[in-house]
């Protein structure tokens, strides 16, 4: 017999809770993804050249090369070898807006509980057992949560180490959602 979506109501919304609460008992209380970001020596003085610029919050790129042509320019290429090479994100000034921050990452973890459900729903049917629950859940959970970072490390100079901790945070958070999809799976009756 066939599982539909909106059978999996709860175990979506529950999964979604409590992947929420991992995610703040990760960076409230064991705080390992501390380590992602380094400070700059010169603090101060590149935050006095970047607020000189004004540059409106977004991503940036430096030195910026609109067109893979460019990199044949000798003033890029000269760029390029000076260095340094950087993406910096400018956000608005201010404390961060944590109520609203919190808010998306529910809904990310929300959504991504919905796809797992999607996928479990065209894959497993009310007959299935804890384990074949378990293991599909598991795997697109990780899948949903995690493996589409690694380009961050591949193309945006992430530091792989960044990148390995987002990928026990995906495995943390698979292993969440896959207990409770395995626990709350409609059975045949």
């Amino acid at each position: 017999m066939t599982v539909t979506l909106s059978q999996l109501w709860l175990p979506i919304l529950l999964a979604g809770i409590f992947c929420w609460f991992a995610s703040a008992l990760i960076h409230m209380l064991i705080k390992y993804h501390n380590a992602d970001y380094k400070k700059l020596s010169n603090e101060e003085q590149v935050g006095d050249a970047i607020r000189e610029g004004n540059p409106k919050p977004g991503l940036y790129h430096m030195p910026h090369c609109p067109d893979m042509k460019d990199m044949q320019n000798e003033d890029m290429q000269e760029k390029l070898k000076k260095g340094p090479i950087a993406m910096i994100s400018v956000f608005e000034n201010g404390l961060p807006p944590m109520g609203k921050l919190l808010g998306q990452q529910f809904m990310f973890f929300l959504i991504g509980c919905l796809l797992v459900a999607y996928v479990a729903t065209i894959t497993l049917t009310s007959a299935s057992d804890f384990m074949g629950v378990f293991r599909l859940s598991f795997v697109v959970s990780f899948l949903t949560f995690g493996y589409g970072l690694l380009p961050y490390s591949i193309w945006l100079g992430q530091p792989w180490s960044n990148s390995l901790r987002y990928l026990i945070d995906a495995l943390i958070y698979a292993a969440v959602v896959a207990a409770t999809f395995s626990w709350l799976w409609p059975t045949a009756a």
